[in-house]
């Protein structure tokens, strides 16, 4: 059990190694209000992207902070997998962090590196400064600060699915996440994330992930392929994001006060 005077444990990450089925749900408005919300509803998970969402490292922490008391743990996609990007968000309270565009197994090796400690990584050492450590008060967080970080690369082009069978052998790698939008792109089918072929692939990839002993992720749209998803052994789902379901909730209710013009 984690002492309450180290890091504190991750929940999320021990679900997976359980082989247990997340749900999630993606923050791109950068609001602090849509985060409370979202985590109170009922989400395992709660996804604040600071690669396609105009996020900085404060707002990214505030964002965190607005996560504390809800149902959803907090992961954080970074912009990419730059040392002092991981530094950054682990310092200041993240302990999921997903890495995007991951190619090859050097590159997953290197984003490893950044999010561990010495002498398993290269993660700066700063803790007496970070809101991580509680600024200080958890004199031992650094004897297990590495145990509670969970690491998430994800994978969204061709290069990556030839490079697949290596990033799998990396031992600390804790789950792939599939990005059907850039690997939809990367094979020809730009903008058609649901096409046959690169469902085929999606799928095929996913038990391929599952199979290996790591925790396949992805981000669908329709209960009919989350469906598919689980089937074929993905345990971190997202199931939709703030900015679709405002979206579509604001143009509905637009739509239903308005008076037809006459003809």
């Amino acid at each position: 059990m984690t002492s309450s005077n180290g890091a504190p444990a991750n929940a999320f990450r021990a679900a997976l190694k359980r082989g247990e089925v997340l749900i999630g749900f993606w923050q791109g408005l950068t609001s602090t209000e849509t985060v409370e919300i979202s985590a109170h509803a009922g989400f395992d998970w709660l996804l604040l992207d600071g690669e396609h969402a105009p996020n900085d490292m404060a707002m990214l922490r505030e964002q965190l902070r607005a996560c504390a008391g809800g149902t959803a743990h907090p992961v954080v996609r970074v912009v990419a997998g730059e040392d002092w990007m991981l530094k950054q968000v682990l310092d200041i309270g993240y302990q999921t962090v997903l890495v995007p565009m991951i190619d090859t197994a050097e590159q997953a090796e290197q984003a490893v590196r950044a999010c561990l400690y010495a002498p398993k990584g290269k993660r700066g050492v700063g803790a007496a400064l970070a809101r991580a450590s509680g600024f200080g008060r958890r004199a031992q967080y650094l004897a297990n600060a590495n145990d509670e970080v969970c690491i998430l690369l994800q994978i969204e082009s061709v290069k990556a699915l030839e490079n697949l069978d290596e990033i799998l052998k990396i031992e600390r790698v804790d789950g792939l996440f599939i990005g059907p939008a850039d690997l939809s792109t990367d094979m020809g089918y730009r903008g058609q994330p649901a096409h046959p072929e690169v469902r085929k692939v999606i799928r095929e990839t996913t038990r391929k992930i599952r199979a290996a002993g790591k925790a396949p992720g992805i981000l669908l749209g329709t209960q009919e392929h989350v469906a598919e998803a689980r089937e074929d052994g993905a345990q971190f789902i997202a199931v939709g994001s703030d900015v679709g379901v405002f979206r579509q909730a604001v143009t509905q209710l637009a739509q239903s006060y308005r008076i037809p013009t006459a003809g």
